[in-house]
């Protein structure tokens, strides 16, 4: 068993994965995404975060991880864990951690939350004021968004996820289990305890939708978090999404150095949705309307992105949308430019005719 090292927490866990080599590399590319720091010497791969590190055994087939504090040592187990989880399926990988903290059952990305409030910011977007205890948490990591746990008709008080011996959420049964979807923090007071997120409105089964034109003072909704890759600091960013990545958008306009220089493209439904944005930064900001022509079948929006030529020295190009644009700027970027994960992140929050994905 892995004992606490001088400076912290530490834990480690056998992998029973006779084709953990083929697809290591994979493993160290997701992780690097995270921010992380890789090297190698023989058969063993360590990767350091700011808030610990981990490491591969490739011939014991042990990883191990340590972290100053419980938040950081959680964080790294999640990260390998869903590495492994999703690399390793067809090995049906058995995760057991043993070490510090092994024992827990309390999910350190959980909080349960109280609705405080709610604004009408446009004809079709709506924020939701949240409150909780020890929101420290959200402000780490670098990750800006929240997996939002819903209580929903057919299951109306659900049961909130426990930690699993894998170092993951280990839900209740389907009869008890909340829906989970993924929305961006749009606003974070850690002292005060709130949370902003912002609901984009729309026909059709949203689950998020839907629950925030029916929030009200004192509801509860569980939250874990923070998901998602850090974006990678730059001088200079290309920046784009419609209504469903406009949240996140936003929040990297107001929250950048002010020195930061670029373009950002926001596809909207027409003028009446365009929004304040204390932007704090040098980054020129583009409103693209469609006028009446139907989310998800309009091009406009990768195109603009296609038409911004890449400049030479430190930049990021960061785009959240449906998930045919999407598909098509990370082809060119990833392909065409032959741009990195570092340099690049192009996420599908939602699929025309699909429920679910990141903000439902």
């Amino acid at each position: 068993m892995t004992q606490a090292s001088a400076s912290g927490l530490a834990c480690e866990a056998r992998l029973n994965l006779r084709n953990l080599p083929l697809y290591i590399n994979r493993i160290s590319d997701r992780l690097q995404s995270f921010d992380a720091d890789a090297s190698q010497d023989g058969q063993r791969l360590d990767f350091r975060f700011a808030f610990g590190g981990a490491s591969f055994d490739m011939d014991r087939l042990v990883m191990r991880a340590n972290a100053a504090d419980r938040d950081g040592l959680a964080r790294i187990k999640d990260l390998l864990a869903t590495a492994v989880e999703v690399y390793a399926r067809e090995e049906n990988p058995e995760i057991v951690w043993t070490g510090d903290l092994a024992g827990e059952t309390r999910l350190a990305p959980f909080r349960e939350m109280a609705v405080l409030g709610d604004t009408e910011l446009t004809p079709h977007m709506r924020r939701i004021r949240l409150g909780g205890e020890d929101l420290s948490r959200f402000a780490k990591f670098g990750g800006m968004h929240i997996r939002m746990l819903f209580p929903t008709r057919e299951v109306p008080d659900p049961l909130w996820p426990v930690l699993g011996s894998n170092g993951l959420p280990a839900w209740p049964s389907v009869d008890r289990r909340p829906v989970a979807r993924v929305y961006t923090i749009r606003t974070l007071d850690v002292e005060k305890g709130i949370i902003d997120v912002d609901f984009l409105i729309h026909p059709g089964d949203s689950v998020g939708a839907h629950w925030a034109m029916q929030a009200a003072p004192g509801m509860k909704i569980g939250i874990m978090g923070p998901v998602g890759r850090p974006v990678r600091p730059a001088s200079w960013y290309l920046m784009g999404a419609d209504e469903t990545g406009l949240p996140a958008l936003a929040r990297l306009l107001e929250t950048l150095p002010a020195e930061t220089r670029g373009v950002a493209f926001v596809e909207i439904a027409d003028d009446s949705e365009k929004q304040v944005i204390d932007n704090a930064t040098g980054i020129e900001l583009h409103w693209l309307p469609r006028n009446g022509e139907a989310a998800g079948l309009d091009d406009r929006l990768a195109r603009a992105i296609l038409s911004v030529a890449w400049p030479t020295g430190s930049a990021f190009g960061w785009f959240a949308a449906e998930a045919a644009a999407a598909r098509i700027v990370r082809e060119h970027w990833r392909g065409s430019l032959g741009l990195g994960r570092d340099e690049t992140l192009a996420a599908a929050y939602w699929r025309r005719g699909a429920a679910g994905l990141m903000a439902g």
